[in-house]
């Protein structure tokens, strides 16, 4: 069943074509890695994806809806590019997770028992439980995108988008990041789309990998690509057997 559909879509900005002709669909459960050069239209998609930007030409359907007039928010979890916090603000970890709950609420007030349980939950997934009482300021470029990815998965969304999250993760950290996300696609049924620059650690979680340079390059799965003749010649084979490169 399709939790997306994007039919020939494009975009201008000042009259400067961002995307073309783009139509793919995104089915519950998948996990998608979308990849691509600098300036490709990657960030530009997720925003008309969200209803944030208003396409040109095309039609998108987000869980059948047109994404600008889509109601239902806590479906989603959204991870931005930059996302900035004051480092003086004076909040836990705990609470910062916690504010992904507000979208739930029908009205302010203590989180009840229940929406208590699923706090623990996104931070025991995001594997910050250590932490959960340590200002958002103290923490370590690392941490602190975990606890951003707990917020935006605490209300335990169908969708989850994060646009290049692992940008200030160091390589170890980015690994155990990776095999969250995996954790959460496989356990949760979460279905992912997940923004990257890197292409070589993308290939070993994704199940589909959607390559975008202002058009769609390839959309399907890492098998498919690995062996496609047409994409070996377009990246060339050191390239593509990078991307390929998956441990098992």
């Amino acid at each position: 069943m399709s939790i997306l559909s994007v039919e020939d879509l494009s975009f201008r900005y000042n009259s400067v074509e961002i995307l073309s002709n783009i139509s793919f669909s995104v089915n519950y459960g998948d996990y998608i890695g979308l990849v691509g050069p600098n300036g490709s239209g990657k960030t530009t998609l997720i925003k008309v994806i969200l209803g944030l930007f208003k396409p040109d030409k095309g039609n998108v359907s987000l869980f059948g809806v047109n994404p600008l007039n889509f109601k239902d928010r806590h479906r989603i979890g959204y991870l931005p590019q930059r996302t900035l916090f004051n480092p003086y603000f004076p909040a836990t970890v705990k609470e910062i997770v916690s504010l992904g709950l507000l979208s739930k609420k029908k009205a302010p007030g203590k989180f009840d028992k229940s929406e208590e349980g699923m706090i623990g939950e996104a931070i025991r997934l995001m594997d910050v439980l250590d932490i959960k009482d340590t200002l958002i300021g103290e923490l370590s470029g690392g941490q602190h995108q975990r606890v951003l990815v707990a917020r935006a998965i605490v209300n335990e969304p169908d969708l989850l988008i994060l646009d290049e999250p692992t940008t200030a993760l160091d390589p170890e950290t980015r690994e155990i990041f990776f095999h969250n996300l995996q954790d959460l696609n496989k356990n949760k049924n979460t279905t992912i789309i997940l923004v990257t620059h890197d292409i070589g650690s993308i290939g070993k979680y994704a199940s589909k990998l959607l390559y975008l340079d202002k058009g769609i390059i390839f959309y399907g799965s890492f098998e498919n690509f690995c062996s496609s003749k047409d994409m070996g010649s377009y990246f060339g084979e050191f390239a593509q057997h990078l991307i390929c490169h998956r441990h098992d």
